[in-house]
């Protein structure tokens, strides 16, 4: 019993550590729909992926096999130039990765094209997508998100014998998770409305997630160029490279504030 509730506590933090950039996400795609609904948007969406990955944790739990095992019409390459063997699970992240990069720089062009703020404001607030699009979008990216991390809780639940309480515990932990991330979500939408100058750094914290998504997928594609294995970048690098930026931008603030004052 208390094996299983230290799982639990485990699974929790893990969630709660690997759902960093999805709320990060969840938090910017939002800002796309009509201001009045943003707030119902966020809470719809979360509500919706965590029913859904509770489905996503059942579906991998029966046919995990599946995702796993390369594709034989993916499999191959040219020899010294490119080697690869796809599957289920890689194309999933690659895909997620790839669509991350593209929302978070066409994100930066959007504010560097940009001459009036107060117009780029305006027009956030008009929505430039239908509450259901943005809805869809964060369901979506919240399940390529949580794909890792339920592959991780299988793992970490692989130890208990009994397949029903394994199955249990996670699905407490994604309830748990969400319900945390409905908590979080609002709160850091109000805090980047109120503070626009952190947009940047969280767009391109998004892009560096784009591109971890990206060398994981090609890590379990066994993706190899000119015969150099693509190797994931590891969690503690991430989370290393997000401290440097937000120090960075932190310093380049106050320093920039101090110039302004002597001006």
């Amino acid at each position: 019993m208390l094996e299983n509730i230290f799982t639990l506590f485990m699974l929790i933090m893990l969630q709660a550590v690997l759902g960093f950039d999805n709320l990060l996400y969840i938090s910017l795609e939002s800002k796309k729909a009509p201001e009045t609904d943003r707030k119902r948007v966020r809470k719809v969406g979360i509500l919706i992926a965590i029913v859904l990955r509770i489905v996503l944790l059942f579906l991998l739990v029966s046919i995990i096999g599946y995702f796993q095992k390369p594709f034989s019409f993916l499999t191959g390459g040219i020899d010294d130039v490119i080697k690869f063997a796809f599957n289920g699970h890689s194309i999933i992240v690659l895909l997620g990765g790839g669509f991350i990069i593209y929302t978070a720089i066409k994100e930066i062009w959007h504010m560097i094209g940009t001459q009036n703020l107060e117009q780029s404001a305006a027009d956030l607030r008009k929505g430039t997508k239908s509450s259901k699009a943005v809805i869809f979008s964060i369901v979506l990216m919240n399940l390529v998100f949580s794909f890792d991390s339920i592959l991780a809780a299988i793992g970490l639940t692989s130890a208990i014998e009994s397949t029903t309480t394994a199955f249990i515990i996670m699905t407490i932990a994604i309830v748990i998770s969400g319900l945390l991330m409905l908590f979080l979500a609002d709160r850091i939408s109000v805090f980047l409305a109120k503070n626009r100058m952190y947009e940047v750094l969280g767009l391109f914290i998004l892009f560096i997630v784009g591109i971890m998504l990206l060398t994981e997928g090609g890590h379990l594609a066994h993706l190899k160029l000119f015969g150099n294995e693509i190797v994931p970048m590891s969690k503690t690098t991430f989370y290393f490279v997000i401290a440097i930026l937000v120090i960075v931008d932190v310093v380049q603030g106050k320093y920039q504030k101090k110039l302004l004052d002597k001006k």
